[in-house]
């Protein structure tokens, strides 16, 4: 009997250590395509680099360098250098939950939010003909996400979509054309906002600060994003931290309508 209970103990310590690794594996994996192609690699190695000459310095006793070196490797150090990718990892997590919002709206339907319905042809239009005159354009939809601190970098309309507004916004001479404008709930909530530019080194030189400033901020949050470039009066769609471009009317009218209609 105390064989066996000893068997039995040892069997469930392996086999704990067993999950823990496969956890561990999946965790490191899951971070590694967060950070891959991302400026956030090298600073990886640079700490990792840190960190290993650290261990050295504490094992040959020198006492000086090593209370230099603890400045770097302080908790609270990663958390400064990958507070992008930190960000980006929880959204992550929050956006694999959100399957469970339709359970949650049925067990609890005053939660359940109605939403006005967004009529995508003036933002076709509009980028079309953005498109033809080679005007750039950075416009943002997104849904159920608090936009706020980008709303307030730029100007508040809280005015309803329409093709001609767009435009105008997006004219040359027009003192909101800089920036991005944001789209919630068939409104256009704000022009000439600030987004966040993309770190990752992938994208081709071609593209300038729109494109990567599309990116940017579809790297961190659940948004959808139109690129009109200013060069070739080509539209692009930006989403999930990747891009599609020279896109077509219909193309554009699909991917804003499956955005806009997915849970």
């Amino acid at each position: 009997m105390p064989f066996n209970l000893l068997y039995l103990e040892r069997w469930d310590i392996s086999f704990t250590l067993f999950v823990d690794v496969i956890l561990v594996g999946f965790l490191v994996y899951w971070v590694y395509t967060l950070v891959k192609g991302s400026i956030a690699v090298k600073s990886i190695w640079g700490f990792l680099i840190v960190y290993l000459f650290y261990w050295v310095v504490q094992a040959l006793h020198l006492k000086l360098l090593k209370s230099i070196l603890s400045i770097f490797i302080s908790p609270i150090i990663p958390i400064i250098l990958f507070q992008r990718e930190i960000r980006h990892f929880l959204f992550s997590i929050g956006q694999s939950l959100g399957g469970s919002k339709a359970i949650i709206v049925q067990l609890i339907p005053w939660l359940a939010r109605k939403k006005s319905e967004v009529d995508v042809t003036p933002v076709v239009k509009a980028v079309q003909t953005l498109g033809g005159s080679n005007t750039g354009a950075l416009i943002v939809f997104t849904k159920d996400v608090d936009l706020r601190y980008y709303e307030e970098s730029g100007d508040l309309l809280n005015a309803v979509v329409s093709a001609r507004l767009l435009i105008a916004i997006f004219n040359k001479y027009s003192p909101l054309h800089d920036g991005a404008v944001i789209i919630h709930s068939n409104k256009i909530v704000a022009a000439r906002c600030i987004l966040p530019i993309t770190e990752n080194q992938n994208i081709a030189a071609r593209f300038g600060l729109r494109h990567k400033a599309a990116v940017g901020l579809t790297e961190i949050i659940d948004a959808l994003v139109l690129i009109v470039s200013e060069e070739s009066g080509q539209i692009s769609i930006a989403r999930k931290g990747t891009m599609e471009n020279n896109l077509s009317a219909q193309e554009i009218r699909s991917a804003l309508k499956d955005y806009l209609s997915s849970k």
